[in-house]
């Protein structure tokens, strides 16, 4: 990802989240080197992820994809790359945060090998309150 993917990538993000990341939270990953990658199918950036990476530990931040391109296997493509990645980096651990309610991504994550480690509560903003977030890890 680069300064120049920015407004696709808002634009994604904005059209699945009723609580978006801001163009400042982007800048910032950018600024502060952590990981930001893209997914482009069809000439055209439909996916992308973010982690920092610590020591040997890899936390990751956002994982998203376009919604036409949802259930297509894009999210487990963009995940397997981020794990590869994190892999290259000398990772032995990926955690996560997953709203409660967001049960397709957790299916996914399971599917991959995560595993429920903690309950953060109030964690997420949501439209009646806060939402609580699963916490989730893999060891790589």
């Amino acid at each position: 990802m680069s300064k120049t993917d920015i407004d696709a990538v808002l634009r994604i993000e904005k059209a699945i989240y009723a609580f978006p990341w801001t163009l400042g939270n982007f800048n910032d990953c950018l600024v502060a080197g952590y990981r930001c990658h893209v997914l482009v199918g069809d000439d055209k950036l439909i996916g992308y992820g973010v982690q920092m990476l610590i020591l040997d530990e890899v936390h990751l931040l956002n994982l998203t994809v376009a919604l036409d391109f949802q259930k297509k296997g894009m999210g487990k493509a963009l995940l397997n790359f981020l794990i590869d990645d994190a892999l290259e980096h000398q990772a032995n651990k990926m955690i996560l945060e997953v709203r409660r309610t967001n049960l397709a991504a957790i299916f996914l994550y399971e599917s991959f090998g995560f595993d429920q480690i903690g309950l953060r509560k109030n964690y997420y903003p949501a439209h009646l309150g806060r939402e609580d977030a699963i916490v989730m890890e893999m060891v790589l």
